[in-house]
């Protein structure tokens, strides 16, 4: 396998399939058995999972509600997303554990770098909730801080499509398809919005390699920890 350690960044939108709010759990299953593929040769998985299904902070703030709660809003979604995950994980026979960094005890261990050594240690996929546990952080900047901490080789975030465009695919017909491109373009390009500037900001301050990819495609994540060229690396 080209990597040893890697961290998988999901949107909170995936998770929800074909429904508008929510897990689906059929797309649980999904996950579970294309993660179990990686697992199964010693590589390390270590996953985000964004709230936007539930709760998008950024957009419920206002009318009274505080960006710090919208986003500590946020947090408990993608935390209620990892639990929901946990379970159809180890439901499945993918052996997991579910950590947060906001305070939940009674849903959760508590995230630390020695506990989540530990877990990944022992060959479970590593369910991390919470994102940074503070407001104005997104799910994605946590995923590349995390991503660092815990001495992952590559985040790949999973996105609609097969990777990154010059320009939306969605509204655009002529929109090409990049296999390569640098960080500092990712951080400069305006029409490039697969990640938030801070997460690729700290990645490139970093020296942190991103692949967005599609993981609809079966055998997609399994090919790619295998080394092979699929979507688009950020580097």
């Amino acid at each position: 396998m080209a990597y040893k350690r890697i961290l998988l960044k999901l949107s909170g939108e995936q998770l929800a399939g074909s429904h508008q709010f929510g897990v689906d759990p059929e797309v649980a299953k999904y996950l579970a058995a294309e993660i179990k593929k990686v697992t199964d040769t010693d590589c390390r998985v270590v996953i985000i999972a964004g709230g936007g299904n539930m709760v998008r902070g950024a957009e419920v703030a206002g009318n009274g509600i505080r960006r710090v709660t919208a986003d500590q809003m946020g947090m408990l979604s993608g935390l209620m997303n990892a639990m929901a995950l946990n379970d159809i994980f180890e439901s499945q026979g993918l052996q997991s554990r579910c950590v947060s960094n906001i305070y939940a005890t009674q849903l959760a261990e508590s995230y630390s770098y020695r506990l989540a050594e530990k877990h990944l240690e022992r060959g479970r996929v590593l369910i991390i909730a919470g994102g940074s546990g503070r407001p104005y952080v997104t799910h994605d900047t946590a995923a590349v801080m995390l991503g660092l901490e815990l001495d992952c080789e590559m985040v790949f975030k999973s996105t609609k499509v097969d990777g990154v465009y010059d320009k939306d695919p969605a509204k655009f017909d002529d929109a090409v398809k990049l296999d390569h491109i640098t960080l500092q373009q990712a951080i400069e390009n305006p029409s490039i919005k697969v990640m938030d500037k801070a997460a690729l900001g700290l990645a490139a301050e970093q020296g942190m390699k991103i692949t967005v990819f599609n993981l609809d495609t079966p055998g997609n994540f399994m090919r790619l920890v295998a080394g092979e060229a699929i979507g688009t690396v950020i580097s």
